[in-house]
């Protein structure tokens, strides 16, 4: 039985802030990409559970339903490493700005 008196206060930590330019760029990219893919992801569930799986090739059923969201989730990573839609370069961008680096000119002009 569990006794309230007997029970141990948790221990205080501290919250350490991230440092200015504690993630390296290939890090924020890569944080970047695997956003683009999880939003992707996210678009994608839809589709795929309004689809008639009994017409399928592997006729449906629960093991199929177990294993669509990983297939989804393979196809928004695919469609991120063929030039996705855009997503991860805004993302990208912005964890560079809150990072204190210069942004990188990503083809776009100035206006």
């Amino acid at each position: 039985m569990l006794d309230a008196a007997n029970l141990v206060a948790p221990q205080q930590r501290a919250i350490r802030q991230p440092q200015a330019g504690a993630l390296s760029e290939a890090a924020m990219r890569k944080s970047a990409k695997d956003f683009e893919a999880q939003a992707l992801g996210f678009l994608l569930q839809p589709i795929f559970a309004t689809v008639d799986m009994s017409k399928s090739s592997f006729g449906g059923g629960a093991a199929e339903a177990q294993w669509r969201p990983m297939l989804v989730e393979a196809f928004a990573a695919s469609a991120v490493r063929a030039g996705g839609v855009g997503i991860a370069d805004s993302v990208y961008r912005e964890l560079l700005r809150q990072n204190g680096a210069q942004t990188p000119n990503m083809g776009e002009t100035q206006s």
